[in-house]
């Protein structure tokens, strides 16, 4: 019986390689089973009782509530142009060194990140502001692509992000679930914000990397990164002066980030009430460039909407897909499977961690956090590994599995909005020292655990 539910797992993951909706898929697969299960006497029907328990926890989470405020927030901000300005200036900046659009769209990338949380919509947003003017300036395609791309998945690792706050939420129950299978009747709590104060350090220094990346690249292939002459800065400035260019496209959009993320960090606000405070933020800089028409309006709201549906209903399918895969005894199967591993609590880890890098090629990170994390989770914590450390370990994964070719996430966006000029070999070129450089990072983290743990200790205790 409990292997049926190994084959439930493999049955969702072939429907969705056909194309389905993933909610949908999820639900239906797990009813179907459900039902096979139940006829032939191996599944008890009881367990589906608990869904409409599930479905009002989701509805009644306080802290899923930033969800639709964060995509509204990143949504209101790509409207109102925030990221073409950001360009524009940090080229004026930096565009007269050699390699210096690449510094500027990797830190442009950054802020992107900070501010819509979403790999599709920063892949896709930089590859139509940036990637034409780099290719324009002499740039190669092979940088341009890998620098884009790698930006473009920073949205999983850099807080505020929406990965991060369901990775959150999720790890919260798990870590309370873990501590009840131990015998601890007054658990412990890890909170969005916590994960979001551990994932600052471990995020500062990939930013890092990729930017001493950018600042070798111009050493070692000067020709490939071009500085940007006098005219191209002319062009992009546009009579306007740097101090301008400064005030109304730089400062802006960085204290708005500084008012979300410190509000949580400082502990003068919930996740929930600084994506308030983001939403409401971008509203005034929308106003503040001028941008914050009706249609503007209408089509941030439509977005918001379309995301925010698509996030609760996949929760709904992966609440009914766990209560089966439950009732069918696949987590008794799965943590007898982790206690005989060779190599323990590591040799766990290391599983876990290629099984969600592979499940990184067919489903997005919503999917994984949902249901592959509330499976292994609980687990690996009753091992004793630590759930911040996890969570970061978990969402840098993620981001180097959007990476890799050839099914990476990231790879197909871009390849969706760049040129038929780019040939998809240089993509794939492009990306290679990127996904090195968070494989590097991956094994520093797990070398020294303290990068996640340090700053979370010394913010809350």
């Amino acid at each position: 019986m409990e292997y049926l539910s190994l084959v439930m797992f493999l049955v969702v993951c072939i429907v969705l390689l056909f194309g389905y909706p993933v909610a949908l898929t999820l639900a239906g697969t797990s009813l179907i089973f459900a039902g096979i299960g139940w006829s032939v006497g191996v599944f008890e029907a009881g367990f589906l009782n608990a869904l409409p328990n599930r479905i009002f926890g989701v509805i009644n989470n306080q802290t899923l509530l930033a969800v639709p405020l964060f995509v509204f927030m990143g949504a209101m901000l790509e409207r109102a142009k925030i990221a073409e300005n950001l360009l524009n200036a940090m080229s004026i900046l930096l565009g007269r060194f050699k390699g210096g659009l690449g510094i500027s769209v990797t830190l442009v990338g950054m802020l992107l990140a900070a501010s819509t949380g979403i790999v599709g919509a920063t892949v896709v947003t930089m590859g139509l502001l940036s990637l034409p003017t780099m290719l324009k300036r002499g740039y190669s395609p092979q940088f341009s692509t890998g620098i884009i791309c790698a930006t473009g998945t920073l949205g999983q690792i850099i807080p505020p992000s929406i990965a991060l706050v369901l990775l959150g939420d999720v790890l919260s129950s798990a870590y309370q679930q873990a501590q009840l299978n131990m015998g601890i009747f007054s658990p412990e709590t890890v909170s969005v914000g916590d994960l979001f104060a551990g994932a600052v350090i471990p995020g500062l220094i990939l930013v890092s990397m990729y930017l001493l990346y950018c600042v070798i690249y111009s050493v070692i292939k000067p020709e490939q990164v071009p500085s940007l002459t006098v005219q191209d800065i002319k062009d992009i400035k546009q009579e306007r002066s740097i101090i301008e260019l400064m005030f109304s496209a730089l400062i802006p959009p960085l204290l708005l980030i500084v008012a979300v993320l410190g509000s949580i960090l400082l502990g003068f606000a919930t996740p929930t009430e600084a994506a308030g405070v983001g939403a409401t933020g971008s509203i005034l800089l929308a106003l503040w460039q001028r941008q914050l028409t009706l249609i503007n309006l209408k089509a941030v709201m439509d977005s918001s909407l379309k995301i925010t549906s698509m996030v609760f209903l996949i929760f709904i399918g992966a609440s009914l897909f766990s209560l089966v895969f439950r009732g069918f005894g696949g987590e008794d199967l799965v943590h007898s499977f982790f206690q005989q591993m060779p190599g323990g609590v590591v040799g766990a880890i290391i599983i876990v961690m290629a099984i969600i890098f592979l499940l990184g090629f067919i489903l997005d990170f919503i999917e994984i956090t949902f249901v592959v994390v509330p499976i292994v989770a609980p687990i690996l914590l009753s091992m004793g590994v630590d759930p911040l450390w996890l969570g970061i370990m978990i969402a840098i994964n993620l981001q180097t599995s959007f990476l890799t070719p050839p099914f990476g996430f990231a790879l197909f966006y871009l390849r969706g909005v760049a040129s038929s000029a780019v040939k998809t070999a240089s993509i794939y070129k492009g990306v290679i020292p990127f996904i090195i450089i968070q494989l590097i990072l991956l094994m520093v983290l797990a070398q020294w655990p303290e990068l996640v743990t340090w700053l979370p200790e010394k913010i809350y205790g």
